[in-house]
This record gives C-alpha cells, structure tokens and sequence, in this order.
C-alpha cells in the first residue's frame, strides 16, 4: 500500500485528539503501517505539537512558516501538495477545517476522495475499500477506491479507538523548506468562544447528553434528575438548542462546546459527526436510541435500544439504588 499520512490540528501546541485516533485508522488500513504525522505553524507552539505527536508516530513532518501560525486550510493545501509524494494516502479529521481541507486537496493531487470513514472493510496493493454511511445513517455503503494514484480520506471522530500501545519515540523532520512562500485570497481574522453558562460541561467528568430523541422540553426533566443520580451535567446536540429548550452552552460538538468526559450518555442522539467533533479524549460513550440503525452506535462502548423516555428513568433508578438515594 501506497505510503500513510496523517495531517493533524493542534492548538495551543496541544495536538487535537484525533492524532491519535487517525493512528489507529491507518493501522486498521494496514497493520504494518508507520504512518508519518504532518504538522503545520509557527514558533514554539508548532515545536510542542511536534514534540507531543513523536509520542503517537514514529515520524512527524513540521511544517514551520509565519504564514501559518493561523488556521488557514488554503495555505496548509498549497504546503501539504509541495511537500508529499506522489500517490500518498493522506488521513484527515472529519472536523471544520478536515472538510475544508480535504476537498480541494485531493483535487491538487489527483487523487480519490472519501469523506467521513468509520470503518474500514478491505484493502489490496492498489485498493481499499472503506465504509460510510449515507441517508442519515441508514445506509452503510462499502466505497471501493482506488489509491494507486492516493487518496484524501476523512476520518470520523471516535471511529477508530486508539489501541493504547505504548508511547513510541518518533523522529521529527523539519520539511519548512520545502514549502516556499505562501498566499491566499482569504486570512484569518478571530476565534469566537462560545459563550458561557450557569454550567460548564467542560468541567464534568460525566455528561448525560440529550439530542432529538427527548421530544420535548419538559421532558428534560427525565435526563436531569439522571444526571443527579450520577452526579453528572445535562448537555445536548443542536436541535435541542435550535428548539430553544437549553441554552447554546450547554451544546456539544463543532459549533457548540467540546467536552473531554470520562463517561458520556448520548440520549437520543443520532450520531451526526458535528456532534461527535465535539467528543474528545476517547470517553465510554454509552448510546441509547430507539433507532437501531442510529450512527451513534458505530461510535458507542455500549449501545442500547430504547425509548430514552422509557429507558432513563429506569437507569436512574438503579443509579439511586446503587448510592443509597432515596426515590423521590
């Protein structure tokens, strides 16, 4: 197979979670695999991140130019077609900046484009056949492509669970040379933060997140008085906060908060990937949907079909029996 590459966000010098996840999908790609990591930036952010990613990959590419010290997809596609080889298979998040990225890359390097990839079902010399899904995840669909001459590839966000091997001690090339100078028609101007809460769901080790599912605001009810059992916050996907039932900070994903919990309920969620972007460090992601198709469950430690309205107020009772709380 055609050699492995992984470009990876960080922020603050911290790589993005997905490094290592995306790690994990190469190997699932080909066992033998030593996929090199490609980082881009300036300064001694950029040096961090390097020095963070030589833990997950036995070579990581630092891309170093001023120009790059914001987030900018358009330079990083002209950087990336400079520096790698012909028919290279490049992996990237399946985030905001991925889908931004990974388009017109594969366009540059004449090479097949898959988006959001949860598994991988096959691969030969010149072929690999990965699975997505279609129709709001009703549809699995097996998508043969041909890398002979590379690929672009987006991986889904907790699709591919980091095996936990032992930290390897990577070596970092510096490739800044080889970029040249570079321009775009667009800059960055700012980071808009979103906006803060009477809870902060960053802070919370356990989250009990509703989605559709909930099928009305006073039914919220059910997933706080969870929540409480388990000493936990409620949070929630976009059409919870689009029907104005919670407040935007407690939303989870790409335009909302991203969360680093240990455990995490999605509640009648379907498992869109700009929720899931917002699911960070790998928690045990338990998924209750009445859906048994709901993408969610590709993603999910545990899965459980039901109706949450029926299900969750069951849980919460064991959750109180178990810690001694009286039921209310």
């Amino acid at each position: 197979m055609a050699r492995i590459f992984a470009y990876i966000v960080h922020r603050g010098g911290v790589p993005d979670d997905s490094a290592a996840e995306i790690a994990a999908a190469a190997r699932r790609m080909e066992p033998a695999a030593e996929p090199t990591a490609i980082v881009a930036g300036w300064g001694a952010e950029l040096d961090a991140a390097c020095t963070a990613l030589a833990g997950h990959y036995p070579e990581v590419w630092k891309l170093a130019s001023e120009t790059l010290a914001e987030p900018n997809a358009e330079l990083v596609r002209k950087a990336l077609v400079r520096v790698l080889p012909p028919a290279s298979v490049v992996l990237v998040s399946h985030d905001h900046f991925g889908v931004d990225l990974a388009p017109g890359l594969s366009i540059k390097l004449n090479a097949a484009y898959v988006a959001d990839i949860l598994a991988v079902d096959a691969r030969g010399e010149a072929s690999l056949t990965v699975v997505r899904q279609e129709f709001g995840g009703q549809v699995s669909a097996h998508v043969e492509c041909d890398i002979s001459t590379g690929a672009v590839l987006t991986i889904r966000p907790g699709a591919f669970k980091p095996p936990g091997d032992a930290p390897t001690r990577g070596k970092i090339i510096d490739k800044s040379s080889e970029i040249g100078s570079l321009a775009a028609g667009r800059r960055y101007i700012g980071t808009v933060v979103a906006e803060a809460g009477n809870v902060d769901i960053t802070k919370h080790a356990v989250l009990v997140s509703v989605g559709r599912g909930i099928q009305d605001k006073d039914n919220l009810q059910i997933a706080e008085e969870l929540a409480e059992a388990l000493g936990a916050a409620v949070s929630c996907s976009r059409p919870v906060v689009d029907a104005k039932w919670l407040e935007k900070s407690r939303q989870v994903g790409s335009s909302g908060k991203t969360v680093k919990p240990k455990v995490y309920l999605a509640c009648g969620i379907s498992g869109a990937f700009q929720h899931l972007a917002g699911i960070k460090g790998s928690p045990f992601l338990v998924a209750i949907n009445k859906n048994a198709k709901a993408p969610i469950f590709q993603v999910a430690d545990v899965g459980i079909v039901d109706d949450i309205l029926e299900f969750l107020p069951e849980l919460t009772k064991k959750a109180r029996e178990l810690h001694g709380i009286a039921a209310r």
